[in-house]
């Protein structure tokens, strides 16, 4: 009906008519494909060249429009708008049929605006406005629980979708559990009150707006108080048989070092308190050569003397000797003294030689 009313306008007033003026408004989602319409019609006395340009009006009045696509002198410019380059084509190549409709290709939310389509064909000259709408799909929409899953308490869920053009609407539902979703919500919060295990389940939100949807769950479980106070109870008893552990290994620790040092202590003492131990032969030599002398002038007056000496004073190993060395002793002639009864200590006399010297 709309191009037959055009064609009935362009009998009556015979110049160039657009005759796709009826679509102004148009939708589309993003990564789309749209094509906006702009059909004419020449009349007869249209005799300069034909002239098409698509242009980009700015919301902000201030601005310069900004040529996108342009038709003229029998050549297709499309150069002009470098965010449209590759994506923005006429619809037919040879708009000389009377289509200068234009292709928007892979839509992006910042397409969105409004189009004029100019038609120029001297004396006539024709403009349609158009105005696109790129919507963004409500994608990544996530759900989350907010508070305690208590018996009792209030718990929140909260749906959000992280792209998705303005006026989304939720739906939240029931898709499993043991009873009926408890309330119904169109927004992106649903809040169960005096929540109990009934409400258990999962729960799934849907994400709408006029060009798509999206989704997501949540699982709800909902379970009987926690004994804090027990919990609590049992992190202190847990603590001080930690601390306690601890003490009792400082202790041992401590003492182990402190019977460590005691003992390199004591070892270090004796090592310079106690003098070198003498050969065995300097000793009996020694003391051997002091009887000597000592007998040399025993008389009764000094026999007191070696009456009073221990025995246990005269080290047994002095008197050792070996066999080629007692073989060079005769045994005495003189018989000692008895002096056990006078509680001395025996001392063996050296015997004499045949001429006379002591050996």
């Amino acid at each position: 009906s709309g191009s037959l009313l055009a064609i009935v306008l362009l009998c009556l007033t015979r110049s160039l008519t657009i005759t796709s003026a009826d679509q102004s408004m148009f939708e589309r989602a993003q990564g789309e494909k749209v094509t906006l319409p702009c059909t004419f019609v020449l009349s007869e006395n249209d005799e300069g060249p034909l002239d098409i340009e698509w242009v980009l009006i700015p919301a902000d009045n201030q601005k310069k429009e900004q040529i996108i696509i342009m038709y003229a002198v029998d050549r297709i410019y499309n150069h002009y708008y470098a965010a449209t380059t590759g994506r923005m084509q006429f619809t037919n190549p040879d708009p000389r049929s009377g289509d200068g409709s234009l292709d928007i290709l892979n839509l992006k939310s910042s397409d969105t605006g409004t189009y004029q389509c100019k038609v120029k064909k001297a004396p006539g000259v024709q403009s349609q406005k158009i105005q696109l709408t790129v919507l963004v799909k409500p994608a990544r929409t996530k759900c989350s629980v907010e508070g305690s899953q208590e018996i009792g308490n209030d718990i929140i869920l909260k749906c959000a979708s992280q792209e998705g053009s303005p006026l989304l609407s939720y739906d939240w539902r029931r898709a499993a559990g043991t009873r009926a979703l408890p309330i119904t919500s169109t927004l992106s919060i649903l809040l169960l009150k005096n929540a109990s295990q009934d409400y258990s389940g999962t729960y799934r939100c849907v994400a709408t707006n006029r060009v798509g949807t999206d989704e997501c769950s949540v699982e709800l479980n909902v379970t009987p108080p926690i004994n804090t106070a027990g919990m609590i109870a049992g992190a202190i008893i847990g603590t001080l048989l930690g601390l306690f552990l601890l003490a009792f290994l400082i202790v041992c620790c401590c003492k182990k070092h402190r019977e460590k040092k005691y003992e390199k202590e004591v070892h270090h003492d004796i090592r310079e308190d106690v003098p070198p131990p003498k050969s065995r032969s300097s000793t009996a030599r020694s003391y051997i050569g002091s009887n000597r002398s000592s007998l040399g002038s025993m008389s009764p007056s000094n026999m007191d003397g070696y009456t009073k000496t221990p025995y246990s004073q005269v080290p047994s190993e002095d008197f050792e000797r070996t066999t080629g060395q007692n073989a060079n002793f005769a045994p005495s002639k003189v018989a000692a003294p008895n002096l056990s009864r006078m509680g001395a200590v025996p001392v063996m006399i050296p015997a004499q030689s045949k001429d006379g010297s002591i050996v």
